[in-house]
């Protein structure tokens, strides 16, 4: 049987040739150049423009990208088309994609005072375009805020330690943050000693678990959970029936949590919770890399490392879904995202301290997702499931998998799958609140200053700028189409909107390179475009059109307990679906005859002077 080390090896293998060649060049490209003024200097407010430290934004911005779709998204991938299908596009989609467009997001936004690729592509095609484009992205925002609030709750009822341990680091966060920025302590020792409270977090955990309901009969808790409240009390939960109390318990808690997070200063949360809680993901991510190799060579490992999948289940795999286009879209984040995009040019542009720090950030911290996707692999690789899919099979299988990993240090099993879940949670709460403000800034630009003509339209105009309402209106949104518990519909509909936002932002980046100078070749980021433009729009109107209307309205594939509220849910799905390909295709076009206009048009000015 093939060994899971082969698939590290395979990894890293193409990201090395990725990072020291091919983003090298790209930085030339660009031409990146540290005596030029970030926008963090230059604008710096102490609120959303703040210097940082490289390996604190790094922390920052790996931490808030790598959410839980790189975890979900190649397990699934695995057992329903085999491990050599999902490896490909991992290792060879991410470096010469993927990385390819979180770097230019990062670099085209360093170059347009840290704006959103909206204002960017605006300042080339037009006010239309750019209300477009954020229009797609503030939709795509509330699909993944939805989808990452669910997975973090299905994490916190299959492991309440990681419930406890996830309210620990985020308390030292606050704390640390005062450190750093209000007392301006020394740096160094703070680290040291904030870095091990959040392991001692886990230990925590460990010892006092934390559920808000009675788990349901035949799945005990452990013996040590604190229950919060009685089982009377869970039939007033939404979902409750769908997706158990607890489960469903969790996800309106997360929703506040991320939109309270989302409007305090970058300084007070935001920036020491994503550097204290990346040395978690570091630990998880090259621990479980490093275990691999050491559980290889020694033999140290409860069970020998090696795969149970197959490696091709067929073009239809084991749940009769198309290899083309869902593969493409199921493994999202880990090869190419377009929330990537919104970090970038939302966050760490505002944070860069020097325009050399762009690549390893950049380009460095997507390959780091791609190697948390190829951890995610190994460890179902090594739990061996062989049919079926989707989150219920994705959580314990990274949990109980990565664990047999960490087995190979001597670490119990029942330790090693709580620190996996936290590591997974780790990911998925710093990216639902970072996603959360991104789309506070995608509203605010969507809806300007207020300057209305009616006292009517000032009001919400002011509505929508105003950070608290903001952010709410964004989580009440989520909530609505997670209530229903309709995940198997929402997963990929979100991997399709997120891929398609990842064209977008490749067309934005192609559009000012077209723009900046007209001798700019155009091919690193037009045929990634291209291709994933053509790949997503396949699959959202796959997903809209057979797997929702066909099969769910025609059919009548509902469940029998589906009420009023599920059908609702998917007639929405639908619906959203088909006007994101609607604006996409819009916005490709429009674009498309800028970029035709300016290559006819010799002498194009350059975009950022």
């Amino acid at each position: 049987m093939v060994q899971v080390i082969w698939l590290v090896v395979a990894t890293l293998l193409t990201f090395s040739i990725g990072y020291l060649g091919y983003s090298r060049y790209l930085a030339q490209f660009v031409e990146l150049d540290d005596s030029n003024e970030t926008p963090a200097h230059k604008y710096e407010d102490g609120q959303e423009y703040v210097p940082s430290k490289k390996p604190v934004l790094l922390g920052h911005h790996y931490s808030s990208i790598a959410g839980g779709a790189p975890i979900v998204g190649p397990i699934t991938a695995g057992v329903v088309w085999g491990w050599v299908p999902a490896l490909l596009w991992i290792a060879i989609g991410n470096p010469l994609m993927g990385s390819v467009h979180d770097f230019v997001s990062l670099s085209g936004s360093l170059r347009h005072e840290g704006k959103s690729i909206g204002y960017i592509i605006g300042e080339y095609v037009g006010e239309r375009g750019k209300k477009m484009l954020l229009w797609f992205a503030f939709l795509t925002i509330i699909l993944v805020v939805a989808v990452f609030a669910l997975v973090v709750a299905i994490v916190f009822n299959a492991y309440p330690q990681a419930a406890t341990a996830s309210f620990v680091y985020i308390a030292l966060a606050l704390i640390f943050g005062v450190y750093l920025y209000q007392l301006d302590l020394p740096f160094i020792p703070g680290t040291a000693v904030f870095v091990a409270a959040v392991f001692g977090g886990v230990w925590v955990g460990l010892n006092f678990p934390i559920a808000l309901f009675p788990a349901p009969e035949g799945s005990p808790y452990a013996p040590e959970t604190i229950v919060l409240f009685g089982s009377g009390l869970a039939s007033l939960v939404p979902a409750a029936g769908t997706l158990g109390a607890n489960t469903a318990g969790w996800i309106p808690v997360i929703l506040l949590y991320a939109a309270i997070a989302s409007v305090l200063p970058v300084w007070m949360l935001l920036q020491p919770r994503d550097f204290l809680s990346s040395f978690l993901l570091y630990a998880g991510v090259g621990g479980a890399l490093l275990a691999v190799v050491v559980g290889t060579l020694l033999g140290t490992s409860s069970q020998p490392l090696v795969i149970e999948l197959e490696p091709y289940y067929g073009f239809m795999g084991t749940a009769g879904l198309p290899l083309f286009p869902l593969l493409f879209v199921t493994i999202a984040c880990g090869t190419i995202s377009g929330f990537h995009s919104l970090v970038s040019s939302g966050t760490t542009a505002k944070q860069l301290n020097k325009e050399s720090d762009a690549r390893p950030i950049g380009y460095g911290g997507m390959l780091g997702e791609g190697l948390l996707a190829t951890v995610a692999l190994g460890t179902v690789a090594i739990a061996g499931v062989t049919a079926g899919g989707g989150i219920g099979r994705a959580l314990p299988n990274f949990a109980s998998g990565g664990s047999v990993m960490l087995s190979s240090f001597g670490i119990p099993l029942e330790v090693g799958a709580v620190f996996m879940a936290l590591v997974l949670v780790s990911f998925l709460l710093t990216s639902t609140d970072t996603a959360v403000r991104l789309g506070r800034y995608m509203a605010e630009e969507i809806v300007g200053t207020p300057d209305a003509d009616t006292v009517y339209m000032r009001q919400i105009q002011e509505t929508g700028t105003n950070r608290y309402s903001n952010a709410a209106i964004q989580c009440l949104i989520a909530y609505a189409l997670v209530a229903s518990g309709s995940w198997a519909s929402l997963w990929p509909l979100f991997g399709g909107a997120n891929q398609l936002l990842a064209a977008l932002a490749l067309l934005t980046a192609t559009v000012w390179l077209a723009n900046w100078d007209d001798d700019k070749q155009l091919i690193s980021t037009g045929v990634p475009m291209a291709l994933m433009t053509l790949i997503t729009v396949i699959a959202l109107l796959y997903l809209a059109l057979y797997q929702n209307f066909y099969q769910q309205f025609v059919l009548g594939g509902f469940a029998p307990e589906a009420g009023i509220v599920a059908r609702i849910s998917v007639a929405a799905q639908i619906i959203l679906a088909l006007v994101l390909v609607g604006l996409a295709i819009s916005l490709v076009w429009i674009g498309y005859k800028n970029i035709r206009s300016v290559r006819e048009r010799p002498g194009a000015a350059p975009a950022d002077d």
